[in-house]
């Protein structure tokens, strides 16, 4: 079976219709209400009886017709990137346990790049392109990926959301030396299938390096995913940088009140970009279902994303599918955090509408951006010429999400969010905040006492959300990042599997991050 790596396309430069992929995060939800008129809107459920969840089935039977309807293969198969030069990747079956070697090499260097029309930007790339090679895997794989930095600083991969060994997490405790390399080696474990990205986590420059275009996709593909494998997949990762005059990435000089700004607020750039394309066009055949997977790639943006006219189905999070979809008009995405959403074409053949982010309060008021509560254009979703076709069906029951069973939790954390501090304390690599044993679960209570969101990132371990301000949360999902809005509480369970080491926990805010708003987990043996 072949084994994907390839870049985002930039699709002729304007246009994302080839990408197979989508990746999405999620975060908090707008949920749509039922209505008396939902079938008619050409969606329905595979019908079966489901007396607890009739409100579920309500929201739900907008989406897919009843029944299991047969659709042409060719019809509906996910459209391969053409556009995209495949990079090397070797895979070999292992005919015992039809595990795969999935074998790569990835180089970080300088390079020149056209990310606006009109001139070129010296950047950081992996293997020369902005994002870097989107990567696919299966579970059960076993990844090896030689890591070359041909930077002129220290740096390192680190694998967002996957877990693997402490050796091979990328964070700070392992840099790689400039003209260094280094082996990254781990296998996906099973359950995991969902989608992850990859960036540089070096202590101190980690917002340093993403600015510059070190970030890529990865998917992981599980062999009985609930969803029609025909289902077209777009992969949209999300950023956003800022530009001088002469076409340069603006890094603020860190004497001056842009710096003091960035600190505080986190560097969002004014310039919006998806798959590293500023405001591509995606295709779509009216009533066809696709499947988007969406990554927040920025360094502190938050995307509230609406695509006018249109509903999401959210089915899946950080660390996957979702046990039931969830019907929802707009999704809040954290930083770092993805989802997966079903949008199908309910816009006439020749139509068109966009994706934007819809203005999301994240910030202090003294330091509140002036145009803040302005929507931003994000894409465009061009309708075909091509006569509607019947939707297809979407199974009610995705993916089974077990719960982490309170009752065993040996421990309950306090982790207190002020401003670049975690329980007054900023990152010390040569300390330990918290100890815990291998195979133990805990209870984290994250308490943001400031007047800003701060998104909680965990290495290493999933996690299940419990409540939110004591609210208990709507349904079960596999989390590594929860955004924590300003002077509210989020409770999560995690359990320490597999794999002791030092892990570490931060703010996603890359400017907080890099001014020491992080601490280290170290799991014993």
């Amino acid at each position: 079976m072949a084994v994907c790596l390839a870049r985002p396309d930039r699709a002729a430069h304007a246009s994302i219709a080839n990408r197979p992929h989508a990746l999405l995060p999620r975060a908090d939800s707008t949920r749509v209400d039922a209505d008396a008129d939902a079938v008619s809107r050409g969606y329905a459920f595979p019908t079966r009886t489901m007396s607890r969840r009739p409100s579920l089935l309500a929201k739900l039977a907008w989406f897919a017709p009843l029944g299991v309807l047969t659709i042409p293969a060719d019809r509906y198969a996910p459209e391969l990137a053409a556009a995209t030069p495949p990079a090397s990747v070797r895979a070999s079956p292992v005919a015992a346990t039809h595990r795969r070697t999935v074998e790569l090499t990835l180089t970080a260097a300088p390079t020149r790049l056209s990310l606006r029309p009109g001139g070129v930007t010296n950047v950081y790339a992996y293997d020369g392109q902005v994002p870097g090679p989107t990567i696919e895997l299966r579970e059960g794989d076993r990844v090896v990926v030689h890591f070359r930095n041909q930077l002129p600083e220290p740096s390192s991969i680190h694998w967002h959301g996957l877990h693997l060994p402490f050796t091979s997490d990328g964070g700070p405790f392992h840099p790689v030396a400039p003209g260094g390399q280094h082996d990254y080696v781990f296998t996906v474990p099973p359950g995991t299938a969902g989608t992850y990205w990859y960036h540089p986590h070096p202590h101190h420059h980690t917002g340093h390096q993403i600015a510059m275009g070190l970030y890529g996709a990865i998917i992981v593909r599980a062999d009985d995913d609930p969803l029609p494998a025909t289902l077209p997949e777009k992969l949209l990762v999300l950023s956003d940088n800022r530009f001088r005059a002469d076409g340069a990435i603006d890094l603020a000089d860190p004497r001056s009140d842009h710096a003091r700004m960035d600190a505080e607020n986190g560097r969002e750039g004014d310039v919006l970009f998806v798959n590293g394309t500023v405001r591509p066009t995606l295709t779509i055949r009216s009533g066809e279902v696709q499947r988007w997977r969406v990554i927040n790639a920025s360094a502190a943006r938050i995307y509230r994303l609406a695509l006018q006219g249109h509903d999401f189905l959210h089915v899946g999070s950080d660390g996957g599918l979702f046990e039931r979809p969830v019907a929802v008009r707009e999704i809040v995405l954290g930083v770092g955090e993805r989802a997966e959403l079903l949008v199908r074409g309910t816009g006439a053949p020749g139509s068109r509408s966009v994706l934007q982010t819809l203005p999301y309060d994240r910030y202090i008021p003294q330091t509140r951006p002036a145009d803040w509560n302005t929507p931003r254009d994000l894409l465009t979703v061009q309708y075909s010429n091509e006569p509607a076709v019947a939707p297809i069906a979407i199974p009610a029951v995705l993916h089974p999400v077990p719960a982490l069973d309170t009752l065993h939790a040996t421990a309950t954390r306090l982790m207190v969010l002020t401003q670049h501090l975690i329980n007054g304390r900023s990152m010390d690599l040569a300390r330990v905040d918290v100890r815990a044993p291998l195979g133990a679960t805990e209870i984290w209570e994250v308490e943001n006492l400031v007047g800003m969101d701060h998104p909680f990132h965990l290495h290493g371990f999933r996690f299940q959300v419990l409540d939110r301000n004591g609210v208990p949360e709507p349904y079960r999902s596999w989390k590594d990042v929860v955004n924590v809005p300003r002077h509210e509480t989020v409770r999560f369970i995690v359990r320490y599997d597999d794999y002791p080491g030092k892990w570490m926990f931060h703010c996603h805010i890359l400017d907080h991050e890099d001014h020491g708003m992080m601490g280290v987990l170290e799991v014993t043996p």
